[in-house]
């Protein structure tokens, strides 16, 4: 038999490559290319979209075995928020007491996107609805632990945190800034050109003995579409330099380097991140719309939603703001290779119906290209999300 050429064989990979491409683009309709009017969520993508892996159709093809386990997603609406988050807790204490009992301490991980900005951040009162319902149901010690993309210690004072630990004594309450605690432990994800990168996550956050407490919001995000539970974990996890540290360094910056790597590199870090994971939270009772997660603006929510499955309380919350879930890469990834359930036929929801709370929230100037994840790869990965150091609080 005749030998090909090399040069021949490489000619005739990329013709077969680039006619793969063009077959795949004329099968994806493209997103819409207007934004929808003030209020309302982008249209539904196209039927298809998001099924499958990567985001398209793959004919013949099931890669990921469905998880059988239900989860079980509290819903609490009511107008006073530290009563929601409370409520919410305890409607799902029963699925949280298995893990919990077996944890030395429990360690609430809140969201300081900004540490000046209230609508951004974490607020003490869902705070204090956690630490409500741990008084009555966990014995140990409670750390309250972030690492904010500015300054946390700020982020403590300015959202009044440092009052907690006089009004939780029993637990022996600690406010701990990751960032200057400085202990890490180290994994890889990808870099811009898919290169493998190492990056510093808290250590705290990976303590076999503590129970850690997602306290997250319902916001949406320049980069992930909607920024919930998971989010607040893997880009809270990423260290930067301790207070007054010199030269300045940054590994949250690692998750901005283009639209596709960013939901892969979430849903890496999220599997290391899981075994300690005990409770996910999202205070829903002002959230934010628009050019999340730090510059939007306020939706009246008013609810809380809780379970131990933070797939599926982000599915939930995602619903909660009238955003299609499939929309949700890291979250559907992280479904996908079993951290939680994705499918809503599995997912009991307790206490409010979605149908009765969702509200449509107004996405991202950029949602178009953010969802330019679920279709094939035919051009050079847009970098989305990326500010300049003197504005790390805008992009984690």
């Amino acid at each position: 038999m005749a030998s090909i050429p090399r040069r021949s064989l490489f000619q005739l990979a990329g013709a077969a490559a680039l006619l793969r491409s063009r077959i795949l683009s004329a099968q994806q309709t493209p997103v819409p290319g207007q934004q929808p009017p003030a209020g309302q969520p982008p249209a539904a993508p196209p039927a298809g979209r998001g099924r499958g892996f990567g985001g398209f159709n793959v004919a013949n093809s099931e890669p990921f075995p469905p998880l059988e386990r239900r989860a079980r997603v509290a819903l609490i609406q009511g107008e006073d928020r530290r009563k929601n988050v409370y409520n919410a807790l305890l409607a799902v204490d029963k699925d949280l007491q298995p893990k919990l009992k077996t944890r030395k301490y429990v360690v609430i991980k809140p969201n300081f996107v900004s540490t000046t900005n209230q609508l951004a951040g974490s607020h003490a009162d869902a705070m204090r609805g956690i630490l409500d319902y741990l008084s009555e149901h966990f014995k140990g010690t409670v750390v309250i632990a972030e690492s904010s993309a500015g300054n946390t210690q700020q982020g403590f004072e300015t959202f009044k945190f440092t009052a907690l630990p006089a009004e939780y004594k029993k637990q022996q309450l600690r406010l701990i800034d990751l960032n200057a605690e400085a202990r890490f432990e180290r994994i890889t994800v990808l870099d811009k050109d898919l290169h493998i990168v190492p990056i510093r996550l808290a250590a705290r956050l990976l303590d076999p003995e503590a129970f850690v407490i997602s306290s997250a919001m319902l916001k949406t995000h320049n980069t992930a579409i909607a920024s919930l539970s998971i989010k607040n974990m893997v880009l809270g996890a990423p260290l930067h330099q301790a207070p007054n540290e010199t030269p300045g360094w940054n590994e949250k910056r690692k998750f901005h380097v283009g639209i596709r790597q960013t939901h892969y590199n979430m849903m890496i870090t999220a599997q290391r991140l899981a075994p300690s994971w005990g409770a996910s939270v999202i205070d829903g009772y002002e959230g934010m719309e628009g050019n999340g997660p730090s510059m939007g603006t306020p939706v009246p929510s008013r609810v809380a939603i809780a379970s131990a499955d933070f797939v599926a309380t982000d599915r939930v919350g995602a619903e909660c703001m009238s955003v299609d879930p499939e929309w949700l890469g890291y979250v559907k990834y992280c479904g996908n290779i079993g951290l939680g359930q994705f499918d809503p036929a599995k997912i009991d929801v307790l206490g409010a119906k979605i149908a009765d709370v969702k509200k449509p929230y107004r996405m991202h100037p950029m949602i178009e290209q953010e969802l330019k994840w679920q279709g094939p790869t035919t051009e050079i990965t847009p970098n989305l999300g990326w500010v300049t150091p003197h504005s790390d609080a805008q992009s984690a």
